[in-house]
């Protein structure tokens, strides 16, 4: 191969693995061959098409206006009004079957059924090794009461299954299953028609088909391959590739989400395009022709799609490599926008739930910004003599986030400044990963000795990506607080409009430039030489560590009281250590279920603990098991708890308010047995009622009374799920309340209801999942809240 295809081959990749999101377009425009474009018929050499004659006489201030400008004003305004006419009608159609009469009845009276489901994708693991939970997205088929054998309704609607048996980690997609289990309402807000909570085995219907058999297998080999590379990498290569990152390590996805590098782990446009890429790459070395090498990338598109499953983000991200094919295939790089649109409409007809999928509007923004910025962007640095390969690369990166920002923005509350940086330094090394991932998982089928090899390969690319992930998650003011929701979304979106015009006058560029400058050298020694966090005062802090709990109680210099754990040991090691904690004075578990317990070899790493409380009721057993080793291990002493026990420690006054009695039958009985506790911290009364649900809320109110719950600051039973009793959320009647949960944890918490109610009653509702690590801080005769800026985890 020459010098200047191998210069080719090589920019072609580097543009195809920059880490963007959705840019297939762009890359496929960038290796199409030249040879492969027409002049128009009747074009002769020396000629001038219309559009050149256009821009020219708009450059002599004679710009030329058609007559057929209203026509066609009138066919975008008819085109609108059809696209939303049939947007409508499908989802009036999906509401109608999601609301079906029979279905919700049974949902409302919380039915034990027997249902026979299709599962659509990927069984998603969110508990602990000790007690998995599976999030299982299906279609209905059929079901039918437990108590009633006659009764059957036939449906086709979208639900969700929670399960807790190991085996739900076997179904593949397309697979048919019969599950028993109880029927419940769903969170609301999407088309999900019911909830099924089941703790059986699922019964197998049938085989899934031969795709997904041999994909599961394909997937499985990968992993195998990974089995013996060093953790990090390992556990992210087959994330590159399939987006499988069930063996991603916590910390490292932690650090590719603070570095907006989180989009590498998720099958998106970017691996789409890596393959297609290189499949033309190869078709074009061979001289093969333009529907010759469409056909091919067709045809490895459809295969790659069926390995890493046809979940919703996968068909995003293929339908937009489609886009691209579509527009070469025609000759006519164009016609890409229009075809953007066209899938838009599509898309949205057949899957009405995408309208508010923040996935689908990133991967629609990002592909737009690579047909219309991109390109201007790379005309705009090689005016000033920027390398061409060099330029193609910054622009790509730099598009996706101008587009992408104020989404971004609004969806974490923070505004990443190291994300571009991030993903130039990742481009050289997504591309092999990527094509050497895939490589490998192909030949794990048949010479898994091979897949071994070509896995050790890949796997240093990737751990370049690691070095870069947990280097920019370090880098001071990598990212900077700002306003979440629509409202920083739209406020974030207008700026970035305003820069783009004003950067059009040479005057602005000046300004912007001598503007950011001076912010990053005054800011910087600021940010470095002065802590900002914990901030001064603190009394309670609710720890960012995903779907799950863990509330730190100040005790004193260096010194706190744990209530729970997290799932995770990375994340409450880190929680602990950003508030400089080095002693915990004792660990209280309030229930044994991994989502509280899971991270407590975190709470001892490089610190002591003198005390663990735990609750009389030791189910699940692996739980308690987990906990009374780590006890050991960190030799502190175990004690069991029961309602009307007062514990001091240092600064804080606890009482144990629950479970007054042992509750039976419920509907999680680990749940209704939590430890429910009352703390008194340098005078702010806090509300810590663990997991407790609707039984033993109530059995606390009947005991108790209302007025003894009263506390200024409340941590959100369970995550903020619907399971709460009104009057016991009302006796408590919080100033601030604190909910402690994972983004997007596909449970629906925290319950929108929930949240209303607490802010009617006058509290202030803050969420770990929007805000990061949340702490209550004492300000004159009142009451603060601080966030550290973000969430820093999705468990």
């Amino acid at each position: 191969m020459g010098a200047g295809r191998r210069g080719r081959f090589s920019r072609q990749l580097g543009v195809a693995g920059d880490g963007s999101v959705d840019r297939s377009t762009a890359v496929l425009s960038a290796s199409w061959p030249k040879r492969f474009s027409r002049r128009p018929r009747g074009a002769v050499k020396g000629s001038v098409d219309r559009a050149t004659a256009a821009s020219r006489a708009g450059r002599l201030g004679r710009p030329l206006r058609g007559a057929g400008d209203g026509p066609v004003r009138r066919r975008i305004a008819i085109a609108v009004l059809l696209g939303a006419v049939c947007g409508a009608g499908s989802t009036a159609a999906r509401v109608a079957v999601r609301d079906a009469p029979a279905l919700t009845a049974l949902a409302d009276e919380r039915t034990s059924v027997v249902a026979e489901v299709v599962v659509r994708d990927d069984p998603r693991l969110v508990g602990g090794a000790n007690r998995p939970m599976y999030v299982v997205a299906a279609e209905l088929r059929r079901l039918r009461p437990i108590t009633d054998d006659q009764r059957q309704v036939e449906v086709r609607a979208h639900v969700l299954v929670l399960a807790t048996n190991g085996a739900w980690g076997e179904p593949l997609p397309g697979q048919r299953v019969r599950v028993e289990g109880r029927l419940d309402r769903p969170r609301g807000g999407d088309l999900t028609a019911a909830v099924i909570s089941s703790g059986a085995a699922p019964e197998l219907v049938g085989r899934p088909s031969w795709a997904q058999r041999a994909a599961g297998s394909l997937r499985a080999g990968l992993q195998r391959a990974c089995a013996t590379l060093p953790a990090e990498a390992g556990g992210l290569l087959p994330g590159l590739v399939l987006g499988d990152t069930s063996r991603l390590d916590p910390a490292v996805a932690d650090a590719f989400k603070t570095t907006g590098l989180t989009h590498l782990t998720a099958v998106s446009g970017a691996n789409v395009a890596i393959i297609i890429g290189f499949v033309l790459l190869v078709t074009r070395w061979c001289r093969a022709g333009r529907w010759t090498s469409a056909i091919l990338c067709g045809v490895a598109l459809v295969g790659f799609v069926i390995l890493v499953r046809p979940s919703p983000s996968v068909v995003r991200a293929a339908t937009m490599g489609a886009i691209g094919l579509m527009a070469l295939a025609s000759g006519r790089s164009r016609a890409a926008v229009p075809a953007l649109a066209a899938a838009i409409v599509v898309l949205v007809v057949v899957d009405p739930e995408l309208a508010g999928d923040a996935g689908f509007a990133l991967s629609v923004l990002a592909t737009g910004g690579l047909l219309l910025l991109a390109p201007k962007m790379r005309d705009w640095l090689r005016r000033r003599r920027v390398p061409p390969g060099f330029a193609e690369a910054l622009a790509i990166p730099a598009a996706a986030q101008v587009t992408c920002g104020p989404v971004v923005a609004g969806l974490s509350s923070a505004v990443s400044l190291v994300s571009i940086p991030a993903n130039l330094l990742a481009a050289p090394a997504v591309a092999p990963a990527t094509v050497l991932g895939v490589f490998a998982t192909i030949c794990s089928a048949v010479w898994p000795a091979g897949a071994g090899f070509l896995a050790w390969v890949a796997h240093w690319p990737a751990r370049w990506l690691v070095l870069i992930a947990r280097h920019g998650a370090s880098t001071p003011m990598g990212s900077l607080p700002w306003p979440g929701g629509v409202g920083g979304g739209l406020l974030l979106g207008a700026l970035t409009v305003v820069l783009l015009i004003a950067l059009r006058r040479r005057l602005a560029r000046r300004l912007v430039a001598v503007a950011v400058v001076a912010a990053v050298v005054g800011a910087l020694p600021v940010r470095v030489l002065t802590s900002t966090w914990p901030p001064a005062g603190w009394v309670i802090v609710a720890c960012d560590i995903g779907q799950g709990d863990m509330a730190v109680l100040a005790a004193g210099s260096a010194t706190a009281v744990v209530i729970d754990a997290g799932p995770d040991p990375a994340s409450a090691d880190g929680c602990l250590d950003r508030l400089g904690v080095r002693t915990v004075r004792l660990f209280v578990v309030s229930h044994f279920h991994a989502d509280h317990i899971g991270g407590i070899e975190g709470i001892g790493r490089g610190r002591r603990i003198e005390a663990v409380a735990t609750p009389r009721h030791a189910e699940p057993a692996a739980g308690r098991d987990q906990v009374l080793s780590a006890a050991a291990e960190a030799g502190a002493t175990v004690t069991v708890v029961d309602a009307g026990r007062r514990l001091s420690v240092g600064a804080v006054d606890l009482v144990v308010f629950g479970p007054p009695v042992e509750m039976a039958g419920t509907r999680s009985d680990p749940n209704n047995n939590s430890l429910v506790l009352r703390a008194t911290v340098d005078g702010v009364g806090v509300m810590l009622p663990g997991d407790a649900e609707e039984e033993e809320q109530r059995v606390i109110i009947d005991h108790l009374g209302g007025a003894a719950l009263r506390a200024q600051v409340l941590k959100v039973a369970h995550h903020g799920s619907a399971y709460q009793e009104a009057s016991f959320v009302d006796a408590v009647d919080p100033v601030v309340a604190l909910v402690s949960v994972g983004v997007d944890n596909g449970y629906g918490h925290p319950n929108p209801a929930l949240l209303a109610r607490l802010t009617r009653g006058g509290a202030r509702v803050m969420r770990t999942d929007l805000a990061g690590d949340l702490a209550v801080v004492r300000r004159g005769g009142g009451l603060a809240v601080v966030a550290s800026g973000g969430p820093r985890g999705k468990h």
